[in-house]
Protein backbone atom coordinates (compact mmCIF):
# COMPACT_ATOMS: atom_id res chain seq x y z
CA UNK A 1 0.00 0.00 0.00
CA UNK A 2 1.19 3.52 -1.04
CA UNK A 3 1.88 6.35 1.66
CA UNK A 4 -1.64 7.97 2.24
CA UNK A 5 -1.83 12.06 1.47
CA UNK A 6 -3.44 13.95 3.31
CA UNK A 7 -5.11 16.88 1.83
CA UNK A 8 -8.11 19.10 1.19
CA UNK A 9 -8.48 19.79 -2.69
CA UNK A 10 -10.85 22.15 -3.93
CA UNK A 11 -11.73 22.09 -7.74
CA UNK A 12 -13.10 25.35 -9.13
CA UNK A 13 -15.05 24.94 -12.23
CA UNK A 14 -16.43 21.65 -10.47
CA UNK A 15 -19.18 20.62 -12.94
CA UNK A 16 -17.57 21.41 -15.53
CA UNK A 17 -16.57 19.00 -18.48
CA UNK A 18 -12.95 18.68 -17.54
CA UNK A 19 -13.66 17.57 -14.11
CA UNK A 20 -16.24 15.46 -14.99
CA UNK A 21 -14.31 13.71 -17.93
CA UNK A 22 -10.70 13.84 -16.48
CA UNK A 23 -10.62 15.42 -12.92
CA UNK A 24 -12.94 13.22 -10.72
CA UNK A 25 -12.35 9.90 -12.39
CA UNK A 26 -8.27 10.79 -11.75
CA UNK A 27 -9.19 11.56 -7.99
CA UNK A 28 -10.56 7.94 -7.84
CA UNK A 29 -8.25 5.92 -9.44
CA UNK A 30 -5.72 7.52 -6.54
CA UNK A 31 -8.21 6.36 -4.30
CA UNK A 32 -8.34 2.80 -5.45
CA UNK A 33 -4.59 2.23 -5.47
CA UNK A 34 -4.26 3.78 -1.85
CA UNK A 35 -3.08 7.58 -2.49
CA UNK A 36 -5.82 8.89 -0.84
CA UNK A 37 -7.18 6.83 2.12
CA UNK A 38 -8.88 8.58 5.09
CA UNK A 39 -7.86 11.96 5.21
CA UNK A 40 -8.40 13.24 2.42
CA UNK A 41 -11.32 15.71 1.24
CA UNK A 42 -12.96 17.36 -2.33
CA UNK A 43 -14.40 20.35 -2.64
CA UNK A 44 -16.19 21.04 -6.27
CA UNK A 45 -17.28 24.90 -6.97
CA UNK A 46 -19.31 26.33 -9.80
CA UNK A 47 -22.39 29.25 -9.81
CA UNK A 48 -24.96 25.99 -10.24
CA UNK A 49 -27.60 25.68 -7.83
CA UNK A 50 -26.69 22.04 -6.85
CA UNK A 51 -27.91 20.24 -3.73
CA UNK A 52 -24.96 17.58 -2.01
CA UNK A 53 -26.94 14.59 -3.41
CA UNK A 54 -26.82 15.90 -6.92
CA UNK A 55 -23.39 17.00 -6.95
CA UNK A 56 -22.87 13.20 -5.55
CA UNK A 57 -24.92 11.78 -8.26
CA UNK A 58 -22.72 14.11 -10.72
CA UNK A 59 -19.48 12.56 -9.30
CA UNK A 60 -21.14 8.77 -9.12
CA UNK A 61 -21.79 9.10 -13.22
CA UNK A 62 -18.17 10.82 -13.92
CA UNK A 63 -16.58 7.70 -11.97
CA UNK A 64 -19.25 5.02 -13.51
CA UNK A 65 -17.07 3.58 -15.81
CA UNK A 66 -13.88 3.18 -13.00
CA UNK A 67 -16.54 1.69 -10.80
CA UNK A 68 -15.72 -1.92 -9.62
CA UNK A 69 -16.86 -1.94 -6.13
CA UNK A 70 -19.86 0.00 -5.31
CA UNK A 71 -19.36 0.16 -1.47
CA UNK A 72 -15.49 1.45 -2.58
CA UNK A 73 -17.06 3.94 -4.85
CA UNK A 74 -19.51 4.98 -2.11
CA UNK A 75 -16.97 5.24 0.29
CA UNK A 76 -15.13 7.70 -2.16
CA UNK A 77 -17.80 9.99 -2.92
CA UNK A 78 -18.51 10.44 0.77
CA UNK A 79 -15.55 12.84 0.88
CA UNK A 80 -16.91 15.12 -1.46
CA UNK A 81 -18.82 18.31 -0.72
CA UNK A 82 -20.12 21.30 -3.19
CA UNK A 83 -20.52 24.84 -2.86
CA UNK A 84 -21.81 27.25 -4.58
CA UNK A 85 -19.70 30.35 -5.28
CA UNK A 86 -19.07 33.02 -7.83
CA UNK A 87 -15.36 33.10 -7.55
CA UNK A 88 -15.76 36.96 -8.19
CA UNK A 89 -17.24 37.44 -4.81
CA UNK A 90 -15.44 37.86 -1.95
CA UNK A 91 -18.38 37.26 0.21
CA UNK A 92 -18.79 33.12 -1.11
CA UNK A 93 -15.52 32.70 0.47
CA UNK A 94 -16.58 33.01 4.12
CA UNK A 95 -18.75 30.20 3.52
CA UNK A 96 -15.72 27.85 1.77
CA UNK A 97 -13.29 28.89 4.45
CA UNK A 98 -16.04 27.14 7.27
CA UNK A 99 -16.79 24.59 5.23
CA UNK A 100 -12.93 23.72 4.36
CA UNK A 101 -12.57 24.42 8.40
CA UNK A 102 -15.59 21.78 8.81
CA UNK A 103 -13.74 19.28 6.80
CA UNK A 104 -10.23 19.83 8.48
CA UNK A 105 -11.49 18.55 11.76
CA UNK A 106 -13.74 15.95 10.22
CA UNK A 107 -10.82 14.44 7.80
CA UNK A 108 -8.06 15.23 10.02
CA UNK A 109 -6.43 17.48 6.86
CA UNK A 110 -3.57 18.60 8.76
CA UNK A 111 -4.49 22.47 6.97
CA UNK A 112 -3.09 20.92 3.59
CA UNK A 113 -5.05 22.58 0.60
CA UNK A 114 -4.93 22.34 -2.76
CA UNK A 115 -6.62 24.68 -5.22
CA UNK A 116 -6.90 23.51 -8.56
CA UNK A 117 -8.58 26.43 -11.00
CA UNK A 118 -10.13 24.61 -14.14
CA UNK A 119 -12.06 27.96 -15.00
CA UNK A 120 -11.94 30.79 -17.27
CA UNK A 121 -8.64 31.94 -17.53
CA UNK A 122 -9.43 35.41 -16.65
CA UNK A 123 -10.42 34.42 -13.18
CA UNK A 124 -7.15 32.94 -12.42
CA UNK A 125 -5.83 36.05 -10.63
CA UNK A 126 -8.90 37.01 -8.30
CA UNK A 127 -9.32 33.17 -7.19
CA UNK A 128 -5.27 33.33 -5.72
CA UNK A 129 -5.69 37.21 -4.38
CA UNK A 130 -9.44 35.81 -2.64
CA UNK A 131 -7.92 32.81 -1.45
CA UNK A 132 -5.55 34.92 0.30
CA UNK A 133 -7.18 37.75 1.22
CA UNK A 134 -10.09 35.93 2.51
CA UNK A 135 -8.00 33.70 4.79
CA UNK A 136 -8.21 29.71 2.85
CA UNK A 137 -4.20 30.40 2.90
CA UNK A 138 -3.54 28.11 6.23
CA UNK A 139 -0.38 28.89 8.42
CA UNK A 140 -0.66 25.54 10.04
CA UNK A 141 -0.30 23.09 6.89
CA UNK A 142 2.33 21.37 5.69
CA UNK A 143 1.17 22.85 2.46
CA UNK A 144 -0.92 25.38 0.25
CA UNK A 145 -0.80 24.77 -3.63
CA UNK A 146 -1.89 26.06 -6.69
CA UNK A 147 -3.01 24.07 -9.92
CA UNK A 148 -3.36 25.98 -12.81
CA UNK A 149 -4.75 24.52 -16.37
CA UNK A 150 -3.62 26.26 -19.47
CA UNK A 151 -3.84 28.67 -20.95
CA UNK A 152 -1.22 30.52 -18.84
CA UNK A 153 -1.80 34.01 -20.26
CA UNK A 154 -2.14 34.62 -24.17
CA UNK A 155 1.12 36.62 -24.47
CA UNK A 156 4.29 37.03 -22.55
CA UNK A 157 2.69 40.26 -21.32
CA UNK A 158 -0.35 38.71 -20.08
CA UNK A 159 1.77 35.90 -18.77
CA UNK A 160 3.83 37.99 -16.69
CA UNK A 161 1.06 39.66 -15.37
CA UNK A 162 -0.75 36.64 -14.17
CA UNK A 163 2.88 35.24 -12.79
CA UNK A 164 3.09 37.87 -10.91
CA UNK A 165 -0.29 38.72 -9.64
CA UNK A 166 0.07 34.70 -8.13
CA UNK A 167 3.30 35.08 -6.67
CA UNK A 168 1.45 37.66 -4.07
CA UNK A 169 -0.14 34.30 -3.05
CA UNK A 170 1.95 32.07 -3.71
CA UNK A 171 6.24 30.76 -4.11
CA UNK A 172 7.42 29.26 -7.35
CA UNK A 173 7.40 26.18 -5.69
CA UNK A 174 3.71 26.23 -4.85
CA UNK A 175 2.33 26.54 -8.47
CA UNK A 176 1.59 23.83 -10.95
CA UNK A 177 1.14 24.75 -14.31
CA UNK A 178 -0.35 21.96 -16.18
CA UNK A 179 0.67 20.62 -19.49
CA UNK A 180 -1.45 17.32 -19.68
CA UNK A 181 1.08 16.59 -22.71
CA UNK A 182 3.55 16.45 -20.08
CA UNK A 183 1.76 13.43 -18.06
CA UNK A 184 1.88 11.68 -21.11
CA UNK A 185 3.82 8.02 -20.55
CA UNK A 186 5.47 8.10 -23.62
CA UNK A 187 6.66 11.91 -22.62
CA UNK A 188 8.14 11.30 -19.91
CA UNK A 189 9.71 8.14 -21.65
CA UNK A 190 11.84 10.27 -23.73
CA UNK A 191 13.99 10.86 -20.19
CA UNK A 192 13.95 6.96 -19.05
CA UNK A 193 15.62 6.61 -23.07
CA UNK A 194 17.47 9.50 -23.53
CA UNK A 195 19.21 8.60 -19.85
CA UNK A 196 19.08 5.26 -18.63
CA UNK A 197 21.03 3.75 -22.05
CA UNK A 198 24.53 5.35 -22.20
CA UNK A 199 24.65 4.54 -25.61
CA UNK A 200 21.73 7.52 -26.40
CA UNK A 201 23.19 9.49 -23.50
CA UNK A 202 26.80 9.59 -24.65
CA UNK A 203 25.52 10.37 -28.32
CA UNK A 204 23.21 13.16 -27.37
CA UNK A 205 24.65 15.90 -28.77
CA UNK A 206 26.04 17.42 -31.79
CA UNK A 207 28.49 15.08 -32.72
CA UNK A 208 25.89 12.14 -33.41
CA UNK A 209 22.80 13.93 -33.99
CA UNK A 210 21.83 15.24 -37.40
CA UNK A 211 18.82 16.91 -36.38
CA UNK A 212 15.35 16.53 -33.82
CA UNK A 213 12.14 17.03 -34.99
CA UNK A 214 8.82 16.59 -33.08
CA UNK A 215 5.38 16.44 -35.08
CA UNK A 216 2.07 16.87 -33.14
CA UNK A 217 -0.72 15.87 -36.62
CA UNK A 218 -4.20 16.22 -35.74
CA UNK A 219 -6.97 15.16 -37.91
CA UNK A 220 -9.89 17.13 -36.53
CA UNK A 221 -10.63 20.48 -37.82
CA UNK A 222 -11.41 23.52 -35.63
CA UNK A 223 -14.18 21.76 -34.75
CA UNK A 224 -16.83 23.69 -32.29
CA UNK A 225 -13.86 25.65 -30.99
CA UNK A 226 -13.22 29.02 -33.49
CA UNK A 227 -13.98 31.54 -30.80
CA UNK A 228 -11.38 30.45 -29.14
CA UNK A 229 -9.23 28.99 -31.61
CA UNK A 230 -9.05 32.27 -33.85
CA UNK A 231 -7.31 34.15 -31.18
CA UNK A 232 -4.58 31.33 -30.83
CA UNK A 233 -3.90 29.49 -33.59
CA UNK A 234 -1.59 26.19 -33.86
CA UNK A 235 1.31 28.50 -32.67
CA UNK A 236 -0.12 29.66 -29.38
CA UNK A 237 -2.82 26.60 -29.03
CA UNK A 238 0.01 23.72 -29.58
CA UNK A 239 3.98 25.55 -30.05
CA UNK A 240 3.57 27.65 -27.21
CA UNK A 241 2.89 24.70 -24.20
CA UNK A 242 2.95 21.19 -25.73
CA UNK A 243 5.43 20.75 -28.48
CA UNK A 244 7.99 23.75 -26.29
CA UNK A 245 7.80 21.42 -23.00
CA UNK A 246 8.41 18.56 -24.86
CA UNK A 247 11.29 20.03 -26.65
CA UNK A 248 12.51 21.17 -22.69
CA UNK A 249 13.17 17.70 -22.52
CA UNK A 250 14.88 16.76 -26.00
CA UNK A 251 17.21 19.87 -25.64
CA UNK A 252 17.64 19.74 -21.61
CA UNK A 253 20.95 19.17 -20.29
CA UNK A 254 21.72 16.14 -17.63
CA UNK A 255 20.15 16.71 -14.50
CA UNK A 256 22.23 16.32 -11.66
CA UNK A 257 19.76 14.48 -9.74
CA UNK A 258 16.65 13.16 -11.14
CA UNK A 259 14.55 15.63 -8.69
CA UNK A 260 12.32 18.38 -9.71
CA UNK A 261 14.60 21.08 -8.70
CA UNK A 262 17.20 19.49 -10.64
CA UNK A 263 15.54 18.54 -13.70
CA UNK A 264 13.97 22.23 -14.10
CA UNK A 265 17.68 23.58 -13.74
CA UNK A 266 18.29 21.71 -16.66
CA UNK A 267 16.18 22.63 -18.61
CA UNK A 268 16.08 26.22 -18.03
CA UNK A 269 19.75 26.06 -19.08
CA UNK A 270 18.27 24.87 -22.96
CA UNK A 271 15.79 27.33 -22.70
CA UNK A 272 17.79 30.18 -22.17
CA UNK A 273 20.08 29.21 -24.97
CA UNK A 274 17.45 29.05 -27.67
CA UNK A 275 17.73 31.40 -30.62
CA UNK A 276 14.82 34.06 -29.89
CA UNK A 277 14.42 35.22 -34.02
CA UNK A 278 14.20 38.88 -35.45
CA UNK A 279 12.19 39.28 -38.08
CA UNK A 280 14.35 37.76 -41.16
CA UNK A 281 14.65 35.03 -38.45
CA UNK A 282 11.53 34.31 -38.40
CA UNK A 283 10.56 34.48 -41.92
CA UNK A 284 14.02 31.95 -43.01
CA UNK A 285 12.79 29.88 -39.93
CA UNK A 286 9.06 29.24 -39.45
CA UNK A 287 5.83 28.66 -41.82
CA UNK A 288 2.40 29.07 -41.99
CA UNK A 289 -0.22 27.61 -43.22
CA UNK A 290 -4.34 27.22 -42.98
CA UNK A 291 -6.46 24.13 -44.29
CA UNK A 292 -8.19 24.25 -47.30
CA UNK A 293 -10.74 21.55 -48.39
CA UNK A 294 -9.89 18.09 -48.75
CA UNK A 295 -9.48 16.10 -52.23
CA UNK A 296 -13.08 15.39 -52.73
CA UNK A 297 -14.78 18.95 -51.49
CA UNK A 298 -16.50 16.67 -48.38
CA UNK A 299 -14.78 18.68 -46.08
CA UNK A 300 -15.28 22.40 -45.37
CA UNK A 301 -11.62 24.90 -45.54
CA UNK A 302 -11.03 26.54 -42.59
CA UNK A 303 -12.44 30.08 -43.43
CA UNK A 304 -15.89 28.59 -44.40
CA UNK A 305 -16.06 26.90 -40.68
CA UNK A 306 -19.15 28.50 -38.44
CA UNK A 307 -17.55 31.57 -36.35
CA UNK A 308 -14.38 32.20 -38.42
CA UNK A 309 -14.11 35.46 -40.20
CA UNK A 310 -13.56 35.47 -43.99
CA UNK A 311 -10.70 37.32 -43.71
CA UNK A 312 -9.14 34.96 -41.09
CA UNK A 313 -5.14 35.01 -41.03
CA UNK A 314 -4.97 32.41 -38.79
CA UNK A 315 -2.62 29.93 -38.50
CA UNK A 316 -4.22 26.66 -38.46
CA UNK A 317 -0.60 25.01 -39.27
CA UNK A 318 2.70 25.93 -37.81
CA UNK A 319 6.48 24.00 -38.74
CA UNK A 320 10.04 25.85 -37.57
CA UNK A 321 13.28 25.43 -37.71
CA UNK A 322 14.70 26.30 -33.39
CA UNK A 323 18.15 26.74 -32.88
CA UNK A 324 19.98 26.73 -29.62
CA UNK A 325 23.63 28.48 -28.83
CA UNK A 326 24.59 25.99 -26.96
CA UNK A 327 28.05 24.10 -26.42
CA UNK A 328 26.25 20.57 -26.85
CA UNK A 329 23.21 22.04 -29.67
CA UNK A 330 25.49 23.92 -31.91
CA UNK A 331 24.43 23.64 -35.92
CA UNK A 332 21.79 20.90 -34.66
CA UNK A 333 18.28 22.03 -35.65
CA UNK A 334 15.09 21.39 -33.95
CA UNK A 335 12.57 21.14 -36.18
CA UNK A 336 8.63 21.00 -35.00
CA UNK A 337 5.20 21.35 -36.98
CA UNK A 338 1.57 20.93 -35.49
CA UNK A 339 -1.52 21.25 -37.43
CA UNK A 340 -5.38 20.62 -37.97
CA UNK A 341 -6.83 18.14 -40.69
CA UNK A 342 -3.88 16.64 -41.34
CA UNK A 343 -3.57 13.05 -42.52
CA UNK A 344 -3.45 10.85 -39.22
CA UNK A 345 -3.09 11.89 -35.80
CA UNK A 346 0.12 11.75 -34.50
CA UNK A 347 2.46 12.87 -31.79
CA UNK A 348 5.94 11.35 -32.66
CA UNK A 349 9.42 12.74 -32.19
CA UNK A 350 12.48 11.51 -34.20
CA UNK A 351 15.90 11.80 -33.52
CA UNK A 352 17.96 12.03 -36.62
CA UNK A 353 21.50 10.36 -35.69
CA UNK A 354 24.62 11.01 -38.14
CA UNK A 355 25.34 8.96 -41.20
CA UNK A 356 28.62 6.61 -40.30
CA UNK A 357 31.27 6.68 -43.05
CA UNK A 358 30.98 3.53 -45.30
CA UNK A 359 33.79 1.35 -44.90
CA UNK A 360 31.66 -1.38 -47.48
CA UNK A 361 32.22 0.87 -50.55
CA UNK A 362 29.59 2.75 -52.89
CA UNK A 363 26.96 0.11 -53.10
CA UNK A 364 26.77 -0.30 -49.52
CA UNK A 365 25.48 3.52 -48.75
CA UNK A 366 24.55 3.59 -44.77
CA UNK A 367 21.21 5.43 -43.70
CA UNK A 368 20.98 7.99 -41.03
CA UNK A 369 20.04 5.66 -38.23
CA UNK A 370 16.65 7.14 -36.08
CA UNK A 371 15.40 6.66 -33.18
CA UNK A 372 11.60 7.37 -32.61
CA UNK A 373 9.84 7.73 -29.61
CA UNK A 374 5.81 7.51 -30.75
CA UNK A 375 3.90 9.22 -28.13
CA UNK A 376 0.01 8.82 -29.45
CA UNK A 377 -2.12 7.45 -30.82
CA UNK A 378 -0.25 4.02 -29.83
CA UNK A 379 2.75 4.70 -27.46
CA UNK A 380 6.11 2.62 -28.63
CA UNK A 381 9.76 3.14 -29.86
CA UNK A 382 11.38 2.11 -32.96
CA UNK A 383 14.91 2.09 -33.78
CA UNK A 384 15.85 2.14 -37.59
CA UNK A 385 19.66 0.94 -37.87
CA UNK A 386 21.90 -0.13 -40.36
CA UNK A 387 22.19 -3.83 -41.09
CA UNK A 388 23.07 -6.14 -43.90
CA UNK A 389 21.18 -6.97 -46.84
CA UNK A 390 20.55 -10.45 -47.67
CA UNK A 391 22.47 -10.44 -51.41
CA UNK A 392 25.51 -12.20 -52.76
CA UNK A 393 27.23 -8.52 -52.70
CA UNK A 394 28.04 -6.83 -49.16
CA UNK A 395 25.42 -4.22 -49.06
CA UNK A 396 23.21 -2.57 -46.45
CA UNK A 397 19.90 -2.46 -45.86
CA UNK A 398 17.98 -0.44 -42.84
CA UNK A 399 16.12 -2.58 -40.66
CA UNK A 400 13.56 -1.56 -37.55
CA UNK A 401 13.73 -2.60 -33.98
CA UNK A 402 10.05 -1.75 -33.00
CA UNK A 403 8.72 -2.05 -29.30
CA UNK A 404 4.50 -1.33 -28.81
CA UNK A 405 3.45 -0.41 -25.46
CA UNK A 406 1.31 -3.35 -24.72
CA UNK A 407 -2.85 -3.29 -23.36
CA UNK A 408 -1.80 -4.60 -20.17
CA UNK A 409 0.76 -1.51 -20.31
CA UNK A 410 -1.97 0.87 -21.58
CA UNK A 411 -4.17 -0.41 -18.62
CA UNK A 412 -1.82 0.01 -16.06
CA UNK A 413 -0.76 3.33 -17.38
CA UNK A 414 -2.01 6.23 -14.79
CA UNK A 415 -3.80 8.88 -17.17
CA UNK A 416 -2.01 12.27 -17.78
CA UNK A 417 -4.58 14.14 -14.73
CA UNK A 418 -4.06 11.36 -12.42
CA UNK A 419 -0.23 11.51 -12.84
CA UNK A 420 -0.48 15.11 -12.39
CA UNK A 421 -2.80 15.52 -9.73
CA UNK A 422 -0.69 13.01 -7.78
CA UNK A 423 2.36 14.76 -8.50
CA UNK A 424 0.86 18.06 -6.94
CA UNK A 425 -0.29 16.12 -4.09
CA UNK A 426 3.08 14.59 -3.70
CA UNK A 427 4.71 18.40 -4.38
CA UNK A 428 6.67 17.09 -7.28
CA UNK A 429 7.15 19.68 -9.95
CA UNK A 430 9.10 17.53 -12.21
CA UNK A 431 6.09 17.51 -15.27
CA UNK A 432 4.83 21.04 -14.84
CA UNK A 433 6.25 23.78 -16.22
CA UNK A 434 8.05 26.67 -14.07
CA UNK A 435 8.05 30.41 -15.28
CA UNK A 436 10.98 30.58 -17.03
CA UNK A 437 9.91 27.94 -19.27
CA UNK A 438 7.07 28.92 -19.79
CA UNK A 439 8.24 33.13 -19.59
CA UNK A 440 10.64 32.48 -22.92
CA UNK A 441 8.22 30.15 -24.77
CA UNK A 442 6.15 33.33 -24.78
CA UNK A 443 8.70 35.42 -26.00
CA UNK A 444 9.75 32.90 -28.67
CA UNK A 445 6.20 32.68 -29.99
CA UNK A 446 5.55 35.82 -29.65
CA UNK A 447 8.20 36.92 -32.03
CA UNK A 448 6.65 34.71 -34.48
CA UNK A 449 3.34 36.16 -34.57
CA UNK A 450 4.52 39.79 -34.03
CA UNK A 451 5.78 39.24 -37.84
CA UNK A 452 3.25 37.37 -38.80
CA UNK A 453 0.43 39.58 -38.25
CA UNK A 454 2.69 42.18 -39.89
CA UNK A 455 2.43 40.39 -43.15
CA UNK A 456 -0.48 38.89 -45.19
CA UNK A 457 0.15 35.25 -46.27
CA UNK A 458 -2.54 33.93 -49.07
CA UNK A 459 -4.85 30.95 -47.51
CA UNK A 460 -5.51 28.34 -47.51
CA UNK A 461 -2.29 26.73 -48.55
CA UNK A 462 -2.80 23.27 -48.08
CA UNK A 463 -5.24 20.86 -48.26
CA UNK A 464 -7.27 19.13 -45.70
CA UNK A 465 -5.99 15.37 -45.71
CA UNK A 466 -2.26 16.31 -46.39
CA UNK A 467 0.81 16.84 -43.94
CA UNK A 468 1.01 20.60 -44.69
CA UNK A 469 1.73 23.01 -46.91
CA UNK A 470 4.79 22.25 -49.31
CA UNK A 471 7.05 25.32 -47.12
CA UNK A 472 7.05 22.85 -44.76
CA UNK A 473 9.44 20.43 -46.73
CA UNK A 474 10.96 23.00 -48.35
CA UNK A 475 12.15 24.18 -44.77
CA UNK A 476 13.74 20.75 -44.15
CA UNK A 477 15.33 20.29 -47.43
CA UNK A 478 17.42 23.60 -47.47
CA UNK A 479 19.10 22.30 -44.82
CA UNK A 480 19.51 18.63 -46.69
CA UNK A 481 17.10 17.40 -44.33
CA UNK A 482 13.36 15.18 -44.57
CA UNK A 483 10.39 14.65 -42.34
CA UNK A 484 11.32 11.52 -41.22
CA UNK A 485 6.95 10.97 -40.47
CA UNK A 486 5.25 11.22 -44.12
Amino acid sequence: MPAEITTLLTFFGGTGDLAKRKLYPSVYNLFKKGYLQEHFAIVGTSRADLTEEEFHEMVRTSIHDSIEDEANAEEFIAHFRYIKLDVADKDGYADMLALNNELDAKFNLKGNRIYYMSVAPRFFSTIAKLLKSEGLITENGEFNRLMIEKPFGSSYETAEQLNNDLNEVFDEDQIFRIDHYLGKEMVQNIAAVRFGNPLFDAAWNKDYIQNIQVTLSEVLGVEERAGYYDTAGALRDMVQNHTMQIIGWLAMEKPATFTDKDIRAAKNVAFNALSIYDEAGVKKNFVRGQYGENADGTQKKYLDEDDVPADSQNNTFVAGRLQFRSSRWEGVPFYIRTGKRLKTKQTRVDVVFKKGTSIFGDAAGLDNPVLSILIDPVGGIDFKINAKDTTTEFQTRTNTLHWEVSPLDVERTPEPYERMIHDAMDGNGSNFADWNGVAIAWKFVDAIQKVWDENHEEFPNYVSGSMGPKASDDLLAEDGNEWIYK
